[in-house]
C-alpha cells in the first residue's frame, strides 16, 4: 500500500526503514523520502512505525518466553 503518494512511499519501504535502524519519523522520512513535500503522509507514517515496532516487540516477548 502506498504511504506517501508525493514521493510513492510503500508500507514494505517503511518497514525496511525500520528494520534497518530508522526509529524516529524523522529518520524514516530522510531513510525512504517519504514525508518531503506536503507531509500529509506523516501521520500514517507514524502509525505504522508504531505498529511495527510493537509487533516487533512482541515477537521479542514471545522469542523471549520460549527460551526460557
Amino acid at each position: 500500500m502506498i504511504i506517501c503518494h508525493c514521493g510513492v512511499v510503500n508500507g514494505d519501504s517503511v518497514v525496511r526503514a525500520v528494520d534497518a535502524g530508522a526509529r524516529t519519523l524523522s529518520q524514516v522520512c530522510r531513510s525512504t523520502g517519504a514525508g518531503q513535500d506536503c507531509g500529509s503522509c506523516v501521520f500514517a507514517l507514524r502509525r505504522l512505525i508504531c505498529e511495527h515496532e510493537q509487533t516487533q516487540r512482541a515477537t521479542l516477548l514471545e522469542v523471549e518466553g520460549a527460551a526460557s
